[in-house]
């Protein structure tokens, strides 16, 4: 979803929120705040959850089990049941070895574009959310029977959705629960109702060395990692035949791919080292099942058969990262929400995977919806164009009469 034609400052068509301004000025501080996800955040969710607190929102500094990193949870309006979630992600991947034209944590303005790492990916959501919350608190007011209104700003989801799975089992712990949950995830502001989650996996095989002319006296830590492999490319076919009849998922089925498999130093030695690794996108639960528990099934099969050669071999298989997909449901308040909020009447799925899948997995209806293009995440002089950020106000100040 490009963002083919960048809007000027000058665009008559790009009408800016009255919000626009105070927006721009929190998402300059939200970029200068250098937060990729292999340093700290813990700055940048205070400062936040500063901001917040002046607004009238109750705020909780959840930190990470190390301490290093910290998730945001804040509300505004009563405590019970059926709030709605706004979530995003205050990590952003690095810059090096990128050529930007200026410094990429300190935010630039030229031509309608806000230039700065995370500007699209995603401060530009958490700063329209930030901005909005003195709106929020103004629409809710003391009344018990508002609905209210969440802020989650994790940590690490450019890294496996660390944050946003630590968040999720603390919220499962407590008596209310929210029921929706949007996800501003750069989509164009066009609404989002699915994606495939991922599964990353490596195994890595150590044998029996020994001269390629004796093979039995050795363990081929090769072989045994081509059988392994040999099982993941059945079971890729085996999904081909799952898609689900309705599946919009391109393509339908949940897919396999082998990314890395070496191992072995010359043709004529018994290889003692290779490792696998591979990954899979499921399109639906049941299939991330069967492809697990086939390898439950496989691994300790052939670490026994390695072993009965040389006690010492084996297989040592590692789950790398996982991160929940987002299915498509026929009835989904979240999306009929933001139907409501933005005029859309109709939903995509993307190839990307967000946290929205750790929401949908608690109970709540999600969403995708946010603004700036997923294709300038990630690339030097990312950019959110001014009328991007001001659909997305658009959006956050009719949720705030809904409530």
């Amino acid at each position: 979803m490009p963002e083919t034609t960048a809007p000027t400052a000058t665009d008559p068509s790009a009408t800016a929120h009255p919000a626009l301004a105070e927006t721009q000025r929190i998402l300059s501080r939200l970029i200068a705040f250098p937060s990729v996800s292999s340093d700290s955040n813990s700055d940048l969710i205070a400062w936040l959850a500063g901001h917040l607190e002046a607004s009238g929102a109750r705020c909780e500094i959840l930190e990470s089990p190390d301490g290093r990193k910290a998730n945001l949870w804040a509300t505004i309006g009563p405590d019970r049941p059926g709030g709605i979630v706004l979530s995003g992600h205050s990590d952003v991947v690095p810059v090096a070895d990128q050529d930007w034209t200026t410094d990429p944590f300190e935010m630039r303005e030229a031509d309608g574009l806000l230039y700065g790492r995370g500007a699209c990916d995603m401060k530009g959501f958490i700063a329209a959310c930030v901005a909005m919350a003195p709106h929020f608190a103004a629409a809710i007011g003391d009344r018990p029977d508002a609905r209210p209104v969440h802020f989650a700003f994790t940590y690490d989801e450019e890294v496996g959705c660390i944050g946003a799975a630590h968040l999720v089992e603390i919220l499962r712990t407590r008596p209310h629960r929210p029921d929706i949950a949007i996800i501003g995830e750069p989509t164009m502001m066009k609404v989002i109702e699915g994606h495939k989650g991922i599964y990353e996996c490596c195994a890595r095989f150590t044998g029996l060395e020994g001269h390629g002319s004796a093979p039995d006296k050795g363990v081929s830590a090769v072989e045994y990692a081509t059988r392994y492999v040999s099982r993941l490319l059945g079971l890729r076919e085996e999904l081909r035949g799952r898609a689900p009849a309705d599946s919009r998922f391109d393509p339908p089925w949940s897919t396999v791919n082998i990314g890395v498999l070496h191992g072995g130093a010359a043709h004529n030695i018994i290889p003692g080292k290779a490792v696998v690794e591979w990954e899979m996108r499921p399109v639906q639960q049941s299939d991330r099942d069967l492809v697990v528990d086939a390898l439950a099934d496989l691994v300790p099969r052939l670490d026994a058969e390695m072993k009965r050669t040389h006690p010492g071999a084996g297989i040592l298989s590692e789950v790398v990262g996982e991160v929940a997909g987002l299915e498509p449901m026929d009835d989904n308040a979240a999306r009929d929400l933001v139907f409501a909020l933005t005029g859309a009447n109709s939903a995509e799925t993307v190839a990307f995977c967000t946290e929205a899948g750790l929401f949908q997995s608690m109970g709540m209806d999600a969403v995708i919806c946010g603004p700036g293009s997923i294709e300038q995440a990630h690339k030097p002089d990312e950019y959110v164009s001014l009328s991007q950020m001001s659909q997305c106000l658009d959006m956050l100040e009719g949720l705030a009469l809904k409530l």
